[in-house]
């Protein structure tokens, strides 16, 4: 009697443990599917889906259709769609089973002489199986191609020219002037400029209501002007602003990321415009100080505004040209207290060189 009501209790132990188990799962899968970063979970899987660019976009899905891409240089900022454009062709191309068809290789994996003789030349040399019907060549994708060395720029000239009729190279970079003459002439070239803010917004407003978030107008502009048409960029910013405040306005775009807000940015200016030396350094220092923000996001900002302030040619290229120089400095980690000093005193010049002018 007493092993048949063990053997029970332990049937119903058993059953409790499962339904935990399968709970625990359940919870793990929700959790996980909710920290997928937006910028691979929103990530255009069609060329119709790709942001702007249309009519670069609309060239390469001509050329496809037509089974007569070439190989293609793909150039810009970053953010603007570029590997996206690649991945929504390679789908086009060989439908779900396109990671079978493509060598991706980017910035973080080895890209030496060596790749390109050995692993490049075996994937581009080998028969290919097709999956679908305009599938009749592979597509080796180079990502972050300016970061390729010399020497492997020159190898993989000779490569394409080898495999041209079974694979395409498709080459991806930031800065084209690093990609040597000779792999240029042999690629289409297409520069992806960065986005309008037109169609950063339009994106943003489809994630936001994809998502469900609360995000105010001025929250929304204060993305767009951030992100300096960077799609991937604004995406991070809402993502991280998400998670801070459920309820997202443009001070709470601007605390997340560090930047100084538009109207400490005008207290600044007024303070450089007006006030002496002392005190000007004082008060900018002590905000700097409070508000944990960094010189040389506050030059950048003051920059955007003095071209909105009335002054002669003369003076406002004078006090463009020492803010160049003071942010230059900045960048190779001088002392930011000098540097403060450096800017107040370029303003300092230049209200004397505007009294100057207006006797």
């Amino acid at each position: 009697m007493t092993t048949h009501l063990m053997e029970i209790d332990s049937d119903s132990d058993d059953h409790s443990i499962s339904a935990g188990e399968n709970d625990i799962v359940a919870t793990d899968l929700t959790s996980f599917g909710k920290a997928i970063p937006w910028v691979e979970k929103y990530r255009p899987q069609s060329l119709d889906d790709v942001a702007a660019h249309r009519d670069i976009v609309d060239t390469i899905d001509r050329l496809t259709t037509e089974n007569r891409l070439p190989h293609l240089l793909l150039y810009g900022p970053p953010g603007t769609g570029k590997t996206s454009t690649i991945l929504a062709v390679a789908r086009k191309l060989y439908g779900p089973r396109f990671k079978n068809m493509i060598l991706e290789l980017n910035a973080s994996d080895d890209r030496g002489i060596e790749v390109v003789r050995q692993q490049i030349q075996d994937f581009a040399s080998t028969q290919s199986l097709s999956f679908g019907v305009k599938a009749s060549v592979k597509l080796v994708l180079l990502d972050e191609a300016d970061a390729m060395t010399k020497d492997a720029q020159f190898a993989l000239r000779r490569v394409i020219e080898k495999y041209t009729k079974s694979t395409r190279f498709a080459l991806i970079c930031n800065h084209v002037n690093k990609i040597i003459p000779a792999l240029q002439s042999r690629c289409t070239r297409f520069r992806f400029a960065p986005l309008d803010a037109v169609h950063v917004t339009e994106r943003l407003k489809h994630v936001i209501k994809a998502e469900g978030l609360d995000v105010e107008d001025d929250g929304l502009a204060a993305l767009v002007r951030l992100s300096n048409g960077d799609m991937r960029k604004a995406l991070n910013i809402l993502q991280s602003t998400n998670m801070a405040t459920q309820q997202i306005t443009e001070e709470d775009v601007y605390l997340c990321t560090g930047n100084p807000l538009p109207k400490d940015i005008e207290q600044i200016s007024y303070w450089l415009l007006n006030e002496q030396f002392a005190e000007s350094f004082k008060r900018i220092d002590e905000m700097k100080s409070r508000k944990g923000l960094a010189l040389v996001d506050i030059i950048r900002e003051v920059i955007m505004f003095v071209f909105k302030i009335k002054m002669p040619s003369a003076v406002r290229v004078q006090l463009m040209n020492d803010l160049a120089d003071i942010e230059y400095r900045l960048s190779f980690g001088c002392n930011d207290k000098l540097q403060l000093g450096s800017v107040i005193a370029s303003f300092t010049r230049a209200r004397s060189a505007l009294v100057a002018a207006a006797t």
